[in-house]
């Protein structure tokens, strides 16, 4: 197997800000993805990594990373065993090795003449799949321009966890007064006590739908869950919840889980992630980074497992270099794109 490795840079449309004060490209309006390439001499698949330094995962790294990967390892035929293979080698890279998952799956799928979605068993439901857009933390007057530059789509989901929050609502409300919204505090608020405050001054916006991580993945199970047992909405773990292992723990803190394939290593990981919360009775939703349509169409392939999707990544660039599943007015779809098989993806 040929493993090919390019770093692509993605335009943002805005500036990106979370709670953290993180931004995306430092502050500048691009950032770096990875894609990965697998040939077999007669198939070729194809993969994305979209590392992050909150998880851990700078993009250096993961290049670094992939650089050592052994393609003779690698088969279409055996992605458990290619998988396996991949965790003997060391150092925490789920990103990196999202992007070989996902062009094995690729590969297998065209090579067994499937979509990747009936590869797993799963189907795809068109006129189903709902993704949220998300709206990153700015001035009132950027949000307002924001919301109405997302007006074909009906969800959204609003970055908070700064001093500015309800301005910022407020201004998403002048712009948008009726639709659903999601609250990502991203880790935003520090202790229980300013968590419920918050998410019940959200709670009295009849169409505020949920929280996402209110507090920092560190704080104890006990105010985690003092704080779900209190919550006038349902609170959803994102950077609390990796992989299927941290389902027990998650079960005990949340209403749902946020699973992205960044943190899953990938589809594998992602649809057993899905599997474990759903077996629990946790809500489950489908997250990205921002990415380009390789990684938001893997996502869109484990629709079927998710009560909610919030994978608009794509949406949220200006130069995405490829084709793939649809979100006209928000709705996931594969009705247009150009591959059949596979992943469905391919080069502008």
């Amino acid at each position: 197997m040929k493993v090919d490795v390019q770093t692509c840079q993605l335009r943002l449309k805005h500036e990106w800000t979370i709670a953290s004060g993180t931004k995306v490209g430092g502050g500048s309006l691009t950032t770096d993805t990875i894609v990965v390439r697998l040939t077999d001499g007669t198939l070729t698949g194809l993969g994305e990594a979209a590392p992050t330094k909150r998880y851990n995962q700078p993009t250096d790294a993961s290049l670094a990373f992939l650089k050592t990967v052994d393609g003779s390892k690698l088969s279409f035929d055996d992605i458990p065993g290619s998988m396996a293979y991949l965790n003997t080698l060391p150092g925490y890279h789920p990103a990196a090795k999202a992007a070989i998952d996902i062009a094995l799956l690729d590969g297998a799928a065209r090579k067994a003449g499937k979509a990747i979605y009936d590869l797993l068993g799963l189907g795809f439901s068109e006129g189903k799949h709902l993704t949220s857009y998300s709206i990153g933390i700015d001035t009132p007057a950027m949000i307002a321009k924001k919301t109405q530059e997302a007006e074909a789509y009906p969800v959204l989901k609003l970055k908070v966890g700064a001093p500015g929050d309800r301005e910022n609502f407020k201004a998403l409300r002048d712009a948008a007064p009726n639709k659903i919204v999601r609250i990502d505090g991203n880790e935003g608020w520090l202790t229980k006590e300013e968590a419920l405050r918050n998410i019940e001054w959200f709670a009295q916006d009849k169409n505020v739908e949920y929280v996402e991580q209110p507090m920092p993945d560190k704080t104890p199970v006990k105010e985690m869950a003092w704080l779900k047992a209190r919550s006038p909405l349902p609170i959803y773990g994102d950077e609390s919840y990796h992989t299927a292992k941290d389902v027990e723990l998650c079960a005990e803190c949340f209403h749902g889980v946020n699973v992205k394939l960044v943190k899953t290593a990938g589809i594998t990981g992602a649809y057993e992630a899905l599997k474990a919360a759903r077996k629990v009775g946790l809500k489950t939703m489908i997250g990205c980074m921002i990415e380009s349509s390789i990684l938001i169409t893997a996502a869109a392939h484990l629709a079927e497992l998710a009560d909610n999707l919030d994978i608009d990544g794509n949406i949220l660039i200006a130069n995405d270099p490829f084709i793939g599943a649809t979100s006209e007015g928000g709705m996931i779809s594969f009705a247009k794109t150009p591959e059949k098989l596979g992943l469905r993806v391919c080069a502008r």
